[in-house]
Protein backbone atom coordinates (compact mmCIF):
# COMPACT_ATOMS: atom_id res chain seq x y z
CA UNK A 1 0.00 0.00 0.00
CA UNK A 2 1.33 3.43 -0.93
CA UNK A 3 -0.49 5.47 1.75
CA UNK A 4 -0.39 4.13 5.33
CA UNK A 5 -0.97 5.85 8.66
CA UNK A 6 -1.35 4.88 12.32
CA UNK A 7 -3.74 5.66 15.18
CA UNK A 8 -4.33 4.84 18.84
CA UNK A 9 -6.80 2.04 18.05
CA UNK A 10 -9.64 1.76 15.57
CA UNK A 11 -12.13 3.89 17.51
CA UNK A 12 -9.54 6.67 17.65
CA UNK A 13 -9.01 6.37 13.90
CA UNK A 14 -12.71 6.35 13.02
CA UNK A 15 -13.44 9.25 15.34
CA UNK A 16 -10.68 11.35 13.81
CA UNK A 17 -11.71 10.52 10.25
CA UNK A 18 -15.36 11.37 10.84
CA UNK A 19 -14.39 14.58 12.64
CA UNK A 20 -12.24 15.84 9.79
CA UNK A 21 -14.44 14.65 6.94
CA UNK A 22 -17.96 15.40 8.18
CA UNK A 23 -19.82 18.24 9.85
CA UNK A 24 -22.38 18.13 12.70
CA UNK A 25 -25.67 16.83 11.40
CA UNK A 26 -24.13 14.78 8.58
CA UNK A 27 -25.21 11.16 8.27
CA UNK A 28 -23.14 7.97 8.59
CA UNK A 29 -24.25 4.52 7.41
CA UNK A 30 -23.72 1.97 10.20
CA UNK A 31 -24.30 -1.78 10.51
CA UNK A 32 -27.57 -2.86 12.14
CA UNK A 33 -27.02 -4.62 14.48
CA UNK A 34 -23.57 -3.14 14.96
CA UNK A 35 -20.71 -2.65 17.39
CA UNK A 36 -22.05 -0.64 20.33
CA UNK A 37 -18.97 1.54 20.87
CA UNK A 38 -19.10 2.72 17.25
CA UNK A 39 -22.83 3.31 17.57
CA UNK A 40 -22.12 5.47 20.63
CA UNK A 41 -19.23 7.31 18.97
CA UNK A 42 -21.13 8.64 15.96
CA UNK A 43 -23.82 10.62 17.82
CA UNK A 44 -21.18 11.82 20.29
CA UNK A 45 -19.55 13.57 17.32
CA UNK A 46 -22.84 15.29 16.49
CA UNK A 47 -23.52 13.02 13.52
CA UNK A 48 -26.61 11.04 12.52
CA UNK A 49 -26.77 7.28 12.03
CA UNK A 50 -28.54 5.65 9.11
CA UNK A 51 -28.90 1.90 9.83
CA UNK A 52 -27.83 -0.66 7.22
CA UNK A 53 -29.18 -4.17 7.71
CA UNK A 54 -26.72 -7.08 7.83
CA UNK A 55 -26.94 -10.81 7.22
CA UNK A 56 -24.47 -13.70 7.26
CA UNK A 57 -22.49 -12.03 4.43
CA UNK A 58 -22.27 -8.61 6.08
CA UNK A 59 -24.04 -5.43 5.02
CA UNK A 60 -26.77 -5.91 2.45
CA UNK A 61 -26.46 -4.11 -0.90
CA UNK A 62 -30.07 -2.95 -1.09
CA UNK A 63 -29.87 -1.56 2.46
CA UNK A 64 -26.61 0.24 1.61
CA UNK A 65 -28.18 1.75 -1.52
CA UNK A 66 -31.07 3.07 0.57
CA UNK A 67 -28.62 4.65 3.01
CA UNK A 68 -26.70 6.30 0.17
CA UNK A 69 -29.95 7.70 -1.22
CA UNK A 70 -30.65 9.11 2.24
CA UNK A 71 -27.51 11.23 1.85
CA UNK A 72 -24.91 9.55 4.06
CA UNK A 73 -21.39 10.93 3.70
CA UNK A 74 -19.55 7.96 5.19
CA UNK A 75 -20.00 4.20 5.59
CA UNK A 76 -18.46 2.19 8.46
CA UNK A 77 -18.52 -1.61 8.36
CA UNK A 78 -16.54 -4.80 9.03
CA UNK A 79 -15.78 -7.13 6.10
CA UNK A 80 -15.50 -10.17 8.41
CA UNK A 81 -16.03 -11.07 12.08
CA UNK A 82 -18.85 -8.51 12.15
CA UNK A 83 -19.77 -7.69 15.72
CA UNK A 84 -22.26 -8.91 16.90
CA UNK A 85 -23.79 -10.79 13.93
CA UNK A 86 -20.63 -12.52 12.70
CA UNK A 87 -21.13 -11.81 9.00
CA UNK A 88 -18.29 -11.98 6.49
CA UNK A 89 -18.13 -10.80 2.89
CA UNK A 90 -18.10 -13.35 0.12
CA UNK A 91 -16.53 -12.38 -3.17
CA UNK A 92 -19.98 -11.93 -4.69
CA UNK A 93 -21.18 -9.73 -1.81
CA UNK A 94 -18.03 -7.58 -2.05
CA UNK A 95 -18.61 -7.08 -5.79
CA UNK A 96 -22.27 -6.18 -5.29
CA UNK A 97 -21.41 -3.62 -2.61
CA UNK A 98 -18.64 -2.14 -4.74
CA UNK A 99 -21.12 -1.61 -7.58
CA UNK A 100 -23.41 0.28 -5.20
CA UNK A 101 -20.63 2.41 -3.75
CA UNK A 102 -19.23 3.41 -7.13
CA UNK A 103 -22.49 5.30 -7.66
CA UNK A 104 -21.43 7.73 -4.88
CA UNK A 105 -17.65 8.29 -5.29
CA UNK A 106 -17.46 11.09 -2.69
CA UNK A 107 -18.69 8.91 0.17
CA UNK A 108 -15.89 7.89 2.56
CA UNK A 109 -15.75 4.10 2.97
CA UNK A 110 -14.24 2.97 6.30
CA UNK A 111 -13.47 -0.76 6.46
CA UNK A 112 -12.81 -2.02 10.00
CA UNK A 113 -10.97 -5.36 9.80
CA UNK A 114 -10.65 -5.45 13.58
CA UNK A 115 -10.03 -9.21 13.97
CA UNK A 116 -7.77 -9.64 10.89
CA UNK A 117 -5.12 -12.26 11.81
CA UNK A 118 -7.33 -14.18 14.23
CA UNK A 119 -10.24 -14.51 11.78
CA UNK A 120 -10.69 -17.90 10.15
CA UNK A 121 -12.19 -16.66 6.85
CA UNK A 122 -10.53 -14.92 3.89
CA UNK A 123 -10.70 -11.15 3.46
CA UNK A 124 -12.80 -9.83 0.57
CA UNK A 125 -11.99 -6.14 0.84
CA UNK A 126 -13.93 -3.33 -0.79
CA UNK A 127 -10.87 -1.13 -0.67
CA UNK A 128 -9.39 -2.80 -3.73
CA UNK A 129 -12.55 -2.28 -5.77
CA UNK A 130 -11.69 1.02 -7.44
CA UNK A 131 -13.27 3.32 -4.84
CA UNK A 132 -12.17 6.96 -4.69
CA UNK A 133 -12.38 7.56 -0.91
CA UNK A 134 -11.52 4.59 1.26
CA UNK A 135 -9.78 3.38 4.43
CA UNK A 136 -8.87 -0.16 5.47
CA UNK A 137 -8.11 -0.28 9.20
CA UNK A 138 -6.56 -3.04 11.30
CA UNK A 139 -5.84 -3.26 14.99
CA UNK A 140 -4.12 -5.87 17.16
CA UNK A 141 -6.18 -5.64 20.34
CA UNK A 142 -8.19 -8.78 19.52
CA UNK A 143 -5.15 -11.05 19.36
CA UNK A 144 -2.04 -9.34 20.77
CA UNK A 145 -3.58 -7.54 23.75
CA UNK A 146 -6.08 -4.80 24.52
CA UNK A 147 -3.38 -2.55 25.99
CA UNK A 148 -1.64 -2.28 22.62
CA UNK A 149 -3.57 0.82 21.56
CA UNK A 150 -2.44 0.70 17.94
CA UNK A 151 -4.14 0.62 14.58
CA UNK A 152 -2.81 0.82 11.04
CA UNK A 153 -4.76 2.16 8.09
CA UNK A 154 -4.18 2.03 4.37
CA UNK A 155 -6.12 4.75 2.57
CA UNK A 156 -6.31 7.12 -0.38
CA UNK A 157 -4.00 10.13 -0.47
CA UNK A 158 -6.66 12.71 0.44
CA UNK A 159 -7.81 10.76 3.48
CA UNK A 160 -4.21 10.26 4.61
CA UNK A 161 -3.49 14.01 4.47
CA UNK A 162 -6.66 14.96 6.35
CA UNK A 163 -6.22 12.30 9.04
CA UNK A 164 -2.55 13.05 9.67
CA UNK A 165 -3.16 16.80 9.65
CA UNK A 166 -5.58 16.46 12.57
CA UNK A 167 -3.35 13.89 14.30
CA UNK A 168 -0.48 16.40 14.30
CA UNK A 169 -2.70 18.93 16.06
CA UNK A 170 -3.60 16.50 18.86
CA UNK A 171 -1.32 13.66 20.00
CA UNK A 172 1.19 14.31 17.21
CA UNK A 173 2.07 10.70 16.45
CA UNK A 174 1.66 7.13 17.63
CA UNK A 175 4.51 6.10 19.94
CA UNK A 176 7.41 4.59 18.02
CA UNK A 177 8.07 2.31 21.01
CA UNK A 178 4.55 0.96 20.62
CA UNK A 179 4.97 0.56 16.88
CA UNK A 180 8.21 -1.36 17.36
CA UNK A 181 6.59 -3.61 19.98
CA UNK A 182 3.71 -4.45 17.63
CA UNK A 183 6.12 -5.14 14.77
CA UNK A 184 8.24 -7.43 16.94
CA UNK A 185 5.20 -9.41 18.04
CA UNK A 186 3.73 -9.70 14.55
CA UNK A 187 6.99 -11.03 13.11
CA UNK A 188 7.82 -13.36 16.02
CA UNK A 189 7.37 -17.00 15.00
CA UNK A 190 6.16 -18.16 18.44
CA UNK A 191 3.57 -15.37 18.54
CA UNK A 192 2.40 -16.17 15.02
CA UNK A 193 2.00 -19.82 15.98
CA UNK A 194 -0.02 -18.83 19.07
CA UNK A 195 -2.31 -16.63 16.96
CA UNK A 196 -2.82 -19.51 14.53
CA UNK A 197 -3.85 -21.79 17.41
CA UNK A 198 -6.22 -19.13 18.69
CA UNK A 199 -7.76 -18.76 15.23
CA UNK A 200 -8.46 -22.50 15.08
CA UNK A 201 -9.76 -22.59 18.66
CA UNK A 202 -12.21 -19.73 18.09
CA UNK A 203 -13.58 -21.43 15.01
CA UNK A 204 -14.05 -24.71 16.85
CA UNK A 205 -15.76 -23.00 19.80
CA UNK A 206 -18.06 -20.95 17.57
CA UNK A 207 -19.07 -23.86 15.36
CA UNK A 208 -19.50 -26.21 18.31
CA UNK A 209 -21.92 -23.89 20.09
CA UNK A 210 -23.82 -23.15 16.87
CA UNK A 211 -24.19 -26.87 16.30
CA UNK A 212 -25.35 -27.55 19.85
CA UNK A 213 -27.93 -24.74 19.63
CA UNK A 214 -29.15 -26.06 16.29
CA UNK A 215 -29.73 -29.41 17.92
CA UNK A 216 -32.43 -27.72 20.01
CA UNK A 217 -33.86 -25.92 16.99
CA UNK A 218 -32.27 -22.59 18.02
CA UNK A 219 -31.08 -20.46 15.10
CA UNK A 220 -27.82 -18.55 15.55
CA UNK A 221 -25.65 -16.38 13.32
CA UNK A 222 -21.86 -16.38 13.38
CA UNK A 223 -20.15 -17.12 10.07
CA UNK A 224 -16.91 -15.65 11.43
CA UNK A 225 -15.43 -13.96 14.46
CA UNK A 226 -15.78 -14.53 18.18
CA UNK A 227 -19.51 -14.08 18.74
CA UNK A 228 -22.84 -15.72 17.99
CA UNK A 229 -25.98 -13.65 17.53
CA UNK A 230 -29.15 -15.46 18.57
CA UNK A 231 -32.52 -13.86 17.71
CA UNK A 232 -34.98 -14.12 20.61
CA UNK A 233 -38.41 -12.71 21.43
CA UNK A 234 -37.64 -11.42 24.92
CA UNK A 235 -34.05 -10.36 25.57
CA UNK A 236 -34.52 -9.71 29.28
CA UNK A 237 -36.08 -13.09 29.91
CA UNK A 238 -33.22 -14.85 28.13
CA UNK A 239 -30.43 -12.80 29.72
CA UNK A 240 -31.83 -13.14 33.23
CA UNK A 241 -32.76 -16.78 32.71
CA UNK A 242 -29.28 -17.73 31.52
CA UNK A 243 -27.79 -15.88 34.48
CA UNK A 244 -29.70 -18.22 36.79
CA UNK A 245 -27.94 -21.10 35.02
CA UNK A 246 -24.57 -19.44 35.52
CA UNK A 247 -24.17 -17.91 32.05
CA UNK A 248 -23.71 -14.24 31.16
CA UNK A 249 -24.63 -13.08 27.67
CA UNK A 250 -25.04 -9.56 26.28
CA UNK A 251 -28.50 -8.18 25.71
CA UNK A 252 -29.05 -7.30 22.07
CA UNK A 253 -30.38 -3.88 23.09
CA UNK A 254 -26.79 -2.63 23.02
CA UNK A 255 -26.34 -3.41 19.33
CA UNK A 256 -29.39 -2.89 17.07
CA UNK A 257 -30.67 0.33 15.58
CA UNK A 258 -33.84 -1.06 14.04
CA UNK A 259 -33.07 -4.79 13.83
CA UNK A 260 -35.08 -7.29 15.84
CA UNK A 261 -34.20 -8.41 19.39
CA UNK A 262 -31.44 -10.91 20.13
CA UNK A 263 -28.55 -11.75 22.43
CA UNK A 264 -24.82 -11.88 21.74
CA UNK A 265 -22.78 -14.80 23.03
CA UNK A 266 -19.01 -14.34 23.11
CA UNK A 267 -17.34 -17.68 22.44
CA UNK A 268 -13.68 -16.75 22.90
CA UNK A 269 -13.47 -18.39 26.33
CA UNK A 270 -16.09 -21.09 25.83
CA UNK A 271 -14.62 -24.59 25.80
CA UNK A 272 -16.41 -27.03 23.47
CA UNK A 273 -17.47 -29.19 26.43
CA UNK A 274 -19.15 -26.17 28.03
CA UNK A 275 -21.07 -25.42 24.82
CA UNK A 276 -23.19 -28.51 25.52
CA UNK A 277 -24.29 -27.13 28.90
CA UNK A 278 -24.86 -23.62 27.54
CA UNK A 279 -27.06 -24.86 24.70
CA UNK A 280 -29.06 -27.00 27.12
CA UNK A 281 -29.53 -24.04 29.45
CA UNK A 282 -30.51 -21.80 26.53
CA UNK A 283 -33.18 -24.26 25.41
CA UNK A 284 -34.50 -24.52 28.97
CA UNK A 285 -34.69 -20.73 29.30
CA UNK A 286 -36.58 -20.41 26.03
CA UNK A 287 -39.04 -23.04 27.23
CA UNK A 288 -39.52 -21.23 30.54
CA UNK A 289 -40.00 -17.92 28.73
CA UNK A 290 -42.69 -19.34 26.46
CA UNK A 291 -44.45 -20.95 29.41
CA UNK A 292 -44.42 -17.65 31.30
CA UNK A 293 -45.40 -15.33 28.47
CA UNK A 294 -47.53 -17.69 26.42
CA UNK A 295 -45.02 -17.95 23.56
Amino acid sequence: MEHVTFAHGTLDLVGRLLSVELRPGDAVAMEDPGYHHLLDLVPALGLRIVPVAVDDEGIRPEALRSALRAGVRAVVYSPRAQNPYGGCFSGARRDALAEVLREEPEVLVIEDDHASSVTDVPLHSLTGAGLARWVHARTVSKFLGTDLRWAAAACDATTLARHDGLLLLTSGWVSHLLQETVLALMTDEDTRALVARARAAYRLRRETLAGELAGYGIVSHGASGMNLWVPVRDESAVVNGLRSYGWWVASGARFPLSAGPGVRISISGLEPADAVRLASGFAAVLGESEATYGG
